[in-house]
């Protein structure tokens, strides 16, 4: 089973020690990097579509079979939720996993793809790390821990979302337009990028890792799982932000996803409600 919405307030004080739990969700994530690393681009990739009509690459299974490995063998209790491979287990702990977010890139050679590694307790995510090995940047949080990146020259530094207040001022990502259509939402879509300052459809995980950095005030999409966004919210919550559904609840089930700066989710929330 995937997580139930949790009545927990996502930002609330939280008293269990996480260092262990993050310190292994940083090992899954060097476990996934060697392996999906060893084929992308790879002229003889195997890909196939999946019944939803979206691909899996071979790359998508190996890495996601690396990351199970590991959690079986070090945490034998807990569950997994995973894109690939599906439901393991059911406790209050549960590792949610999209092995390759952005196979459509992946399987083209373009470098914007990431691993996306979360632990969800009892329905709120407390741990995420999101790695792009093809770009060697990686990002991470954890409740009470702060949000931390690595960049290329492998320097850690803590990152923080930006102290903009003003929608004119605002650099906004919404993928794809075609996300906001399937919504019936390209109305609202159109309202929110003549009120910001600047908008681009940037995709997938990189985004939000942006909007953690201080670099966009907005990120939002529609039909996304719980594997395409979990990892991203303990590291935009503990970077400063705010993270709901496009309706401002905080659940990862909604298939929707509205991360802000903080100062302007209201005025976002609003906006898209008019």
């Amino acid at each position: 089973m995937t997580p139930s919405p949790s009545s927990t307030d996502w930002t609330a004080p939280f008293g269990d020690d996480l260092s262990d739990d993050l310190a292994l969700a940083l090992r899954l994530a060097d476990a996934a990097d060697r392996v999906s690393m060893e084929r992308f681009d790879a002229p003889d990739l195997e890909i196939r579509t999946k019944a939803d009509d979206t691909h899996v690459t071979e790359a998508d299974l190996a890495t996601e079979r690396a990351i199970r490995d590991l959690l079986t063998a070090e945490r034998p209790g807990d569950g997994i939720f995973g894109e690939e491979y599906g439901t393991s287990g059911d406790t209050r702990r549960q590792w949610i996993i999209d092995p390759i977010d952005g196979t459509a890139n992946y399987l083209k050679g373009i470098p914007m793809w990431a691993t996306l590694i979360a632990l969800v307790i009892d329905g709120v995510p407390r741990v995420g790390v999101v790695s792009q090995p093809a770009i060697s940047r990686r990002w991470w949080g954890a409740t009470g821990s702060g949000a931390w990146t690595r960049t290329a020259d492998g320097a850690t530094r803590p990152i923080r979302t930006s102290d903009v207040t003003s929608l004119g001022d605002a650099s906004i990502s919404f993928q794809s337009i075609g996300q906001w259509d399937a919504a019936g939402r390209t109305d609202a879509l159109l309202r929110l990028t003549r009120a910001a300052w600047r908008d681009r459809g940037y995709g997938d995980a990189w985004p939000y890792m942006l909007l953690a950095e201080g670099r966009l005030e907005l990120v939002a999409e529609f039909d996304v799982r719980e594997y395409d966004i979990a990892a991203h919210v303990p590291i935009i919550i503990e970077a400063g932000g705010r993270f709901t559904d496009i309706d401002g609840e905080e659940r990862l089930d909604a298939r929707s996803s509205l991360a802000t700066n903080g100062i302007l989710h209201d005025a976002f929330l609003e906006m898209l409600r008019t």
